[in-house]
Formats: C-alpha cells, sequence, structure tokens
C-alpha cells in the first residue's frame, strides 16, 4: 500500500476530487494548510499598509491505495491541480507497512 499527500491550490480541490474518483478512489482525507515553498510569499496592502503575506492557503489531501493504483493517483492529481504557475504544489507517495478498519477489523488492502 502506498500513501500519497499532495498540498495544492483550494481551488483545485474538486477537479482533484473528480479526478481520483475516475481512476477508483473511494475515500480521501482533506486538511486545509498554509505554507509556501518557492512562491515566499507575497506582498498585500491594506489601509495604505504594505505587509508581507508569508504562509498561503493550500489543501492537502491524504489517500491510501493499493501499490498498483499508485501512479494512476499521482497522475489524476497531478493533471488535474496543475496550472503551470508558480505554487501548483507537491506530491509525496510513502509506503504503508499496515492498515485497520476499526469498524470491521479488516486489515490492508481490504481496510482500504
Amino acid at each position: 500500500m502506498k500513501k500519497i499527500e499532495a498540498i495544492i491550490k483550494p481551488f483545485k480541490l474538486d477537479e482533484v476530487k473528480e479526478a481520483l474518483h475516475e481512476v477508483g478512489v473511494s475515500g480521501i482525507t482533506v486538511t486545509e494548510a498554509k505554507g509556501f515553498g518557492r512562491q515566499k510569499g507575497h506582498t498585500e496592502l491594506y489601509r495604505g499598509a504594505e505587509y508581507v503575506v508569508d504562509f498561503l492557503p493550500k489543501v492537502k489531501l491524504e489517500v491510501v491505495v493499493p501499490d498498483n493504483l499508485a501512479d494512476r493517483v499521482v497522475e489524476a492529481i497531478a493533471g488535474a491541480s496543475q496550472t503551470g504557475r508558480i505554487g501548483d504544489g507537491k506530491i509525496f507517495v510513502s509506503p504503508i507497512e499496515s492498515a485497520l478498519r476499526i469498524r470491521t477489523g479488516e486489515k490492508d488492502d481490504e481496510a482500504i
């Protein structure tokens, strides 16, 4: 099993959710996040004063899938979230040793 974490722009969430549904992902976890990378934030003007917005709003998606689905999930997320501009985000893939569905006791692939 693989855990795929993606940091994307918030307005791309619906497109990514649809793309994941099309490749057979049945559930995702979504968390609101703030951060910056090469963007390094930006400057805004408020009541005549300039200030730097260091942390930009992002969305973090997490999904655990069987190994054979991981590449398709990464491609789906990348394709649906890409705008071609700085700050599109990142995707991380990690191995998962074990999974357990608490309600039924199902383990590993059956649990996801």
